[in-house]
């Protein structure tokens, strides 16, 4: 036999013999226990990268109210504030009273602006009546008389928030999830709408009180 014969049959039979142990590791494969599969974790687990804890959950109403825009309302209060603050030191000024003369404005229960402070009585007069006829100062005095009390109720709510997750459930109540609906004067109409609902005696009590704005309060 020649020599190449003699490897082409040795490598026939090497291929046969291959050939019949193959389907007895396949048959040994196929009856060993298969190693129990590890069940997906679920989401939120230590190992899941999907999710981390934050602390405590938020809710709808407490991201509605982290939406307000509290520096665009101080600066429309401001306006107003900074005007009735200068008409009231050009009336010291105009009467020779010193700048630092203590003046408190509110109005009477007809509506009429009225003056108290550090002065004489008829200084009081006087100045009440310019300022009754002072037609910018009675409109900023009324704006401020609803708006300067509801900025201040939602600045107050919204930093107990912040500083220890309490949620005020007038200014949930009062917020409206569409932000387009939460302009100052919107939240002004509701929380005078709430004060005159509610029933709670503290908010009664605050809503008896009249505004009144103080000039050197502290002189």
């Amino acid at each position: 036999m020649s020599l190449l014969a003699s490897l082409i049959q040795a490598s026939t039979r090497f291929q046969q013999a291959m050939d019949q142990r193959q389907p007895a590791a396949t048959g040994n494969a196929d009856t060993q226990p298969k190693a129990a599969e590890k069940p997906p974790e679920p989401a939120g687990t230590p190992g899941d990268d999907r999710f981390t804890p934050s602390g405590r959950s938020i809710d709808n109403a407490e991201l509605k109210t982290r939406a307000l825009t509290l520096g665009e309302y101080k600066q429309t209060v401001a306006q107003d504030l900074s005007f009735v603050r200068e008409t009231l030191r050009h009336k010291l000024a105009e009467y020779n009273l010193h700048p630092a003369t203590s003046v408190n404005v509110s109005k009477g229960e007809n509506g009429t602006i009225q003056v108290d402070g550090s002065m004489t009585d008829n200084l009081k007069e006087k100045i009440g009546q310019d300022l009754n006829n002072n037609k910018g100062f009675q409109e900023a005095f009324s704006r401020l008389s609803v708006t300067e009390p509801t900025l201040d109720f939602m600045d107050n709510a919204l930093k107990l928030n912040q500083a220890y997750g309490v949620n005020n459930s007038l200014l949930d109540s009062m917020v409206s999830e569409n932000q387009q609906f939460n302009g100052l004067q919107d939240l002004v109409t509701r929380y005078d709408n709430l004060k005159r609902s509610a029933s709670e005696q503290p908010i009664q009590a605050a809503n008896s009180q009249r505004y009144a704005f103080n000039l050197n309060a502290r002189a």
